[in-house]
């Protein structure tokens, strides 16, 4: 099944914690993923126990976030199902629905309004805008 296909077999976006999102934007960082070694020396200090990153792991699998692979004895190595950008996509559609009634405008014209954007930024909004 490809992450596309999981993506939409899912019943109800699930969105994730602070920190398995942690977890998830260190092992996007990690071409190809990693053990859970290799995961805890990329948190700054204080890092989290083994069993913490361990259950963090353990979650998101269930969730279809990550899978994972025997490399050898009791270690595994963990990778991401799914991108950065499609969970990126997934949330900014969940807020669009839930608070903007699906709007791409409104919630884009929500967040024009309510930042503080620099004309730089402004002209880059236009530009892109008229690019499409």
């Amino acid at each position: 099944m490809t992450t596309e296909q999981k993506r939409k077999n899912m019943k109800k976006f699930q969105t994730l914690t602070k920190a398995e999102i942690q977890v998830m934007n260190i092992l996007w960082e990690l071409d190809g993923g990693g053990c859970i070694h290799d995961i805890i020396e990329h948190y700054n200090e204080p890092k989290p126990a083994y069993s913490t990153v361990a259950t963090f792991l353990k979650i998101l699998y269930n969730k279809e976030f990550v899978g994972y692979r025997k490399l050898r004895g009791k270690t595994f190595t963990y990778y991401p199902l799914i991108t950065r950008a499609e969970y990126t996509r997934m949330v900014m559609k969940d807020v669009q629905d839930s608070f903007f009634g699906g709007s791409g405008t409104s919630m884009i014209k929500f967040f024009v309004e309510k930042e503080t954007l620099t004309n730089q930024e402004i002209d880059e909004l236009i530009e892109l805008i008229n690019s499409k």
